[in-house]
């Protein structure tokens, strides 16, 4: 009897042994953020370069500890540029892979198609690019936005119409929700200069052959040409234009044409555009803080990411800095923390400040922070500074 006593102990000894210290206490887990991007389809590229920023961002934070002595990890779903996939990618993120936030999901179309799950399931989402105005508008507490909506962007722009010469303008954009609300923020506001607004023509998201909403666009008389989507159909249309000798100031909206990609891929067909960005990687001592923009650009370059993604790249840097800041503020990964810790956030990133006010009718509104705005120019093969901006 006394034997089995003696032995019963000593396995009960071994088993205490054996547990983590502080009994059935266990290290905390990565703190998981879901990312929701196009990395297949028609605009995949710049989803994939968004990727890339929001890696950056996540190694930068564990090689400093990590948020709260935690390690981030990133889950990433393609939503395969198309808003069902995006709705889908949503919920396996939320209900799978149990994920306390997500930044997503680049077009307007992905991440509207997105944000019902956010909703249904209490997550909140860190927008790092869509431009609809409906984003913010439609009301959904669970949606905080980094990138400007089309109306502030074009509220950025209003300053440099005259400057421009703008006197009548075309558009052409998308069919998505962000290219149909490109066209309207734009026209209104150059309605309000006076200016005069001729065409609006679209173009499907697949859409290789522009030249019969070019050539359209070229018996309006018009002097400027608007032109909202992604860098790939930005540089068909740049080519298609130069061979119907259409004689257009072109400006692109968005902050998704990189200029520099537009070089190497349509040549002398981007000479004389302009562009309008979020982040100036060219002169990256001019954003609100050089430092950072300058190490964002070095540490890009040594990972070989190609040069042209830095103005997407910088989107995944951002939104995930966001969330993670959030976290801090909130001391711990569930939504619902989360989402109010958001309205709490200031910091600055690669952008610029990051802070959110309400947006949306009262009781639901998201958050939205009011991002920085650059024009820049094709000038002699090299992205340059507007003569108006060089001071």
């Amino acid at each position: 009897m006394l034997k089995r006593l003696v032995s019963t102990a000593l396995v009960a000894l071994v088993v205490l042994a054996l547990l983590p210290a502080g009994g059935d206490a266990q290290a905390p887990g990565p703190i998981k953020i879901g990312v929701i991007q196009p990395l297949s389809g028609p605009v995949a590229a710049s989803g994939n370069y968004v990727r890339m920023g929001a890696e950056i961002a996540r190694d930068w934070i564990n090689a400093r500890g990590g948020v709260n002595g935690r390690r981030v990890e990133l889950v990433i779903e393609d939503n395969k540029s198309d808003p069902k996939e995006a709705a889908s990618a949503a919920e396996k993120l939320i209900v799978r892979d149990k994920v306390p936030a997500i930044m997503g999901a680049w077009g307007s179309s992905m991440t509207l198609a997105a944000m019902p799950k956010l909703e249904e399931y209490g997550v909140p989402m860190v927008v790092e690019t869509s431009s609809a105005a409906s984003v913010t508008k439609r009301g959904n507490p669970w949606v905080f936005r980094i990138s400007p909506p089309s109306e502030m962007e074009a509220l950025g722009l209003e300053q440099y119409v005259e400057k421009l010469g703008v006197k009548k303008a075309d558009f052409l954009a998308v069919n998505t929700d962000w290219g149909r609300g490109s066209i309207t923020a734009f026209g209104d506001m150059l309605r309000k200069k006076g200016v005069q607004v001729g065409a609006a023509e679209f173009m499907e998201q697949a859409a290789t052959d522009m030249n019969a909403q070019l050539t359209k666009i070229k018996q309006t008389g018009g002097d400027t040409l608007f032109l909202t989507t992604a860098v790939e159909q930005i540089t068909l249309v740049l080519k298609q234009g130069q061979e119907q000798r259409l004689a257009r100031k072109i400006i692109t909206t968005g902050g998704s044409s990189s200029p520099t990609q537009l070089i190497k891929q349509a040549g002398a067909a981007a000479e004389g555009s302009y562009h309008i960005v979020f982040f100036m990687p060219w002169f990256p001592e001019a954003m609100p803080d050089g430092r950072l923009a300058r190490a964002f650009v070095d540490e890009w370059t040594k990972r070989g990411n190609p040069f042209e993604g830095l103005t997407e790249g910088f989107r995944g840097h951002d939104g995930v800095a966001t969330i993670v800041e959030a976290v801090r503020l909130a001391g711990r990964d569930e939504p619902k923390a989360i989402q109010e810790a958001l309205w709490k956030v200031s910091f600055t990133g690669v952008n610029g400040p990051i802070k959110f006010e309400k947006d949306g009718p009262a009781g639901k509104e998201s958050g939205q922070s009011k991002p920085s705005i650059f024009i820049v120019q094709v000038r002699d093969g090299k992205v340059a500074l507007p003569d108006f901006l060089k001071k």
